[in-house]
C-alpha cells in the first residue's frame, strides 16, 4: 500500500542527496588542475513479483504481461570522466600537460598506493630544495622516476616525448638530465580516488603500463602548459537543478503516502 511508496520515495531522497553531493564537489573543483568530473549513476532494486507474465489461465489464454512493484532505487557507484581538459597557457617551463592519454607518476607512502606510486593528471610542478621535480600539492609529491635539476641551470626545457634538458653556464647545447615516464590504464574509470590530485591502482583499473610520452598510446608533453579541470559549470548547473526538482518530486511521493495511509486508518472511525 503507501508504506511501499514511502520506502521506494524515501530511497530516492537518499540516491538524490548522494547525486547532490557530487555535483557540488565537480562545482568545487572547477578551477584544480587536472580534475575530472564524476556523475552519480543509479540503479532499481528488487521487484515484489504479484503475476508472472506468460502463465495461462483456465482458458488457456496466455497473461501478456507481468505485475511487478520495484522497491526503490540506489547509487550504483560514481563514474568519472577523463575526457581531456582544457588547456591553461602558463610561463612557467615546469607546468606540464599531458596530450592524450596517460598520468604522472608521483611517489606516495606504501599504505597510499601499490608500490609507493600515485598518478596525477595536474601537471603543476615546482622544484623541492634538493632540486628534485615535485608536483606542487600539500605534500610536494615526487616525480617519478626521480629527475633531479642541477644547482647551476640557467634554464630548463621539456620536449613532447618528456626529455628533460638543462642549460648550465659554459655548455654551448643543453644536456638531458631525465626522461619523464607515463602510465596508462585498461579501465582508468577503476582507479582509486585519494585527494590531492592523485589516484592510486585498484583491481578494476587493472596495473599499469609505463611508457615514454609520444610512444604508441602514450599521449604527449606540453610544457608551459596545464590542463584545467574538464568539468562543465553549464552542465553540472542545469543537473543541479534536475536533481532538485526530482528531490521535490520524491517528497510530493511521501506525502501523498502518508495522506492515503491516515485515509486508510480513518475507515476503522
Amino acid at each position: 500500500m503507501g508504506v511501499i511508496a514511502m520506502h521506494s520515495a524515501s530511497s530516492g531522497l537518499k540516491a538524490l542527496n548522494t547525486r547532490l553531493d557530487v555535483i557540488a564537489n565537480n562545482l568545487a573543483n572547477v578551477n584544480t588542475e587536472g580534475f575530472k568530473a564524476s556523475r552519480a549513476n543509479f540503479e532499481d532494486l528488487l521487484y515484489i513479483e504479484r503475476a508472472q507474465p506468460g502463465v495461462e489461465n483456465n482458458n488457456g489464454d496466455q497473461r501478456p504481461t507481468g505485475l511487478y512493484v520495484g522497491l526503490g532505487v540506489k547509487v550504483s557507484g560514481t563514474q568519472q570522466d577523463f575526457t581531456q581538459g582544457a588547456p591553461i597557457p602558463s610561463d612557467s617551463p615546469l607546468d606540464l600537460m599531458i596530450e592524450g592519454r596517460g598520468f604522472f607518476q608521483v611517489a606516495v607512502q606504501d599504505d597510499l598506493g601499490a608500490g609507493g606510486v600515485a598518478y596525477t593528471r595536474a601537471g603543476n610542478f615546482v622544484l623541492n630544495a634538493e632540486g628534485e621535480i615535485v608536483l606542487a600539492n600539500s605534500d610536494g609529491r615526487r616525480l617519478e622516476p626521480g629527475i633531479r635539476i642541477p644547482d647551476d641551470a640557467t634554464s630548463v626545457g621539456i620536449d613532447a616525448s618528456g626529455r628533460v634538458y638543462v642549460m648550465q653556464p659554459g655548455d654551448a647545447e643543453p644536456q638531458e638530465v631525465g626522461q619523464i615516464e607515463l602510465a596508462i590504464f585498461v579501465n582508468p574509470a577503476g582507479l582509486k580516488q585519494v585527494g590531492q590530485n592523485l589516484w592510486v591502482e585498484s583491481a578494476a583499473s587493472g596495473p599499469p603500463i609505463v611508457g615514454e610520452p609520444s610512444t604508441e598510446n602514450f599521449g604527449a608533453i606540453r610544457n608551459n602548459m596545464l590542463e584545467g579541470s574538464n568539468v562543465d559549470p553549464a552542465r553540472e548547473l542545469i543537473e543541479l537543478i534536475r536533481t532538485q526538482r526530482a528531490f521535490e518530486m520524491n517528497s510530493q511521493s511521501i506525502r501523498a503516502a502518508d495522506e492515503t495511509l491516515r485515509a486508510v486508518t480513518q475507515l476503522r472511525q
